[in-house]
C-alpha cells in the first residue's frame, strides 16, 4: 500500500517538473518580434511614405492629368510617377535600415534595458541574428509589399481615368508582373546580399561605440580614403566604395534610360553569383556578426 502510495504523487511532480521542450527558432522568433515591437518606424516610415505618396497620386489624377486636353500628356502624367514611388518606398527602407543598425545594440546599452534582456535565456548571437535580420529580410520585404500595393492602387487610379478617357489600360497593366519581379530581384541582390557587410560593420561598431556610433562607423573609411589620396594621390578605394555602395555588380540599376524597366538585360543572377564580391563582402558580414555576438557578452549598459 505504502508503495503504490508514495509511486503516484512521484509521478505525479515528475511530470509537473519536467523541461518543456523549446523549439530551436522560436526564440529567434520571438527575438525578431521584440525589434519589430520597440521599433516601430521599421514599417511605419515605409508605410508613411507609401500613403503620402498615394495620396499626392490621387491628387495628380484629379489635377494636372484632368486639366490637360492632351491625351498623350494624360497618359505620360499616369504613368511618371510609378518609378518615383517605388524609388522613394526604398529608399525610406534603405535609410531606416542604416539607421536601426546603428541604434540596434547601442540603444539598449544606452538605456540599459540590456541588463533586463541578457537575463532571459537567448544567447547573444540568436539576438545579434534578430537584429541584423532587420535590415537583411524584414525592411526589404516589407518594402517590396509595400510597393507592390501601392501601385496597385495607383494603376487602379489611372485605369478609371484613362477608361474615362476613352484610352486603353492594357499598357498598365501589362509591365506589372515584370516590375514586380525586377524589384524582387533587385531587392535580393541589392539589399540582402550585397548590403550584407555594410549592415553587419554597422551592428558591430554599434555593439562597441560608447557614444557617436555614427561617425566611429564613417570616420575609418573616410581617413583611408584620405589617407590614400594624401599619400599616392589615388582614389582607387573611394572608387572601390561607390561601386560597392552603388550595388551595380548586384544589378542595382535596374531602371532603364527611360525609366521602363528591361528584365532580360538585368535579370543576370548567374553573372551576380559568380562575383568574387559577394562572397567577400558575405564572408565579412560573417565575421562582423560573430564579432558583434562576442562584444555583446562581454559589453555593459553604457
Amino acid at each position: 500500500m505504502n508503495t503504490q502510495s508514495n509511486a503516484i504523487p512521484w509521478s505525479v511532480d515528475a511530470q509537473r517538473i519536467a523541461p518543456t521542450v523549446i523549439s530551436a527558432t522560436r526564440p529567434f522568433y520571438w527575438s525578431v518580434r521584440r525589434e519589430l515591437w520597440e521599433n516601430r518606424s521599421v514599417y511605419i516610415a515605409p508605410l508613411a511614405v507609401a500613403a503620402v505618396t498615394v495620396f499626392g497620386y490621387l491628387i495628380a489624377t484629379m489635377g494636372y492629368v484632368m486639366s490637360t486636353a492632351n491625351l498623350a500628356q494624360r497618359r505620360a502624367a499616369l504613368e511618371g510617377p510609378y518609378s518615383f514611388a517605388m524609388g522613394l518606398i526604398m529608399g525610406t527602407a534603405f535609410i531606416v535600415s542604416i539607421f536601426y543598425s546603428l541604434e540596434a545594440l547601442h540603444g539598449e546599452r544606452r538605456d540599459r534595458s540590456i541588463l533586463f534582456w541578457k537575463s532571459m535565456p537567448v544567447s547573444d548571437l540568436v539576438v545579434v541574428l534578430s537584429k541584423a535580420s532587420i535590415p537583411l529580410i524584414v525592411l526589404p520585404l516589407l518594402s517590396f509589399a509595400t510597393v507592390v500595393v501601392a501601385e496597385l492602387i495607383m494603376l487602379s487610379l489611372a485605369s478609371v481615368v484613362l477608361m474615362g478617357s476613352g484610352l486603353s489600360v492594357a499598357t498598365l497593366w501589362t509591365p506589372v508582373f515584370q516590375m514586380s519581379l525586377m524589384l524582387l530581384y533587385h531587392l535580393v541582390t541589392v539589399h540582402m546580399l550585397w548590403y550584407a557587410p555594410m549592415y553587419g560593420w554597422l551592428l558591430l561598431v554599434s555593439s562597441w561605440a560608447r557614444r557617436a556610433a555614427f561617425l566611429w562607423a564613417a570616420l575609418p573609411w573616410l581617413a583611408i580614403g584620405v589617407v590614400e589620396k594624401i599619400a599616392f594621390n589615388t582614389t582607387h578605394f573611394a572608387a572601390w566604395a561607390g561601386y560597392r555602395f552603388s550595388g551595380d555588380a548586384a544589378g542595382g540599376s535596374f531602371m532603364g534610360d527611360n525609366g521602363s524597366m528591361d528584365p532580360l538585360m538585368h535579370l543576370t543572377p548567374g553573372k551576380f553569383l559568380i562575383t568574387p564580391g559577394l562572397w567577400i563582402g558575405l564572408a565579412f558580414f560573417a565575421a562582423c556578426i560573430i564579432a558583434t555576438a562576442r562584444l555583446r557578452r562581454y559589453q555593459g549598459p553604457i
